[in-house]
């Protein structure tokens, strides 16, 4: 059975993106939200093997949404996505119990490889 994934992401395209990515990977996206309040809803809903996580959004951002997914399931494995590179976001959200972090734009191979690693 192929792992289940929840995208978040503001930006419909850069879902799609992601989607893609995954889809042609052989992994199964069960869902998408498109900020943090959304992403902590879904997350409970679908129950997920991993998420993809923006930072930057609108409502609640995607650290604040990883420490409630946290708090509901310690286990939850979330990579965090960001336009930015910004040694102080990543540190935050590493701290907050991020799994990895990838880099806008996506690199197929880089988003792949992140999300092989936290999956084990």
């Amino acid at each position: 059975m192929s792992h289940k994934i929840l995208i978040v992401d503001d930006a419909a395209f850069m879902r799609m993106m992601i989607k893609e990515i995954l889809t042609r990977n052989g992994y199964n996206v069960v869902g998408e939200a498109q900020d943090g309040a959304q992403a902590v809803e879904k997350y409970k809903e679908l129950r997920p093997d991993l998420v993809t996580m923006d930072i930057t959004m609108p409502e609640m951002d995607g650290i604040h949404a990883l420490k409630e997914i946290r708090a509901f399931d310690a286990n939850a494995r979330v990579i965090m996505c960001s336009a930015m590179g910004q040694q102080a976001m990543v540190i935050d959200a590493i701290q907050a119990g991020a799994k990895d972090f990838i880099v806008k734009p996506f690199q197929a191979d880089r988003v792949i490889e992140a999300i092989k690693k936290t999956l084990g």
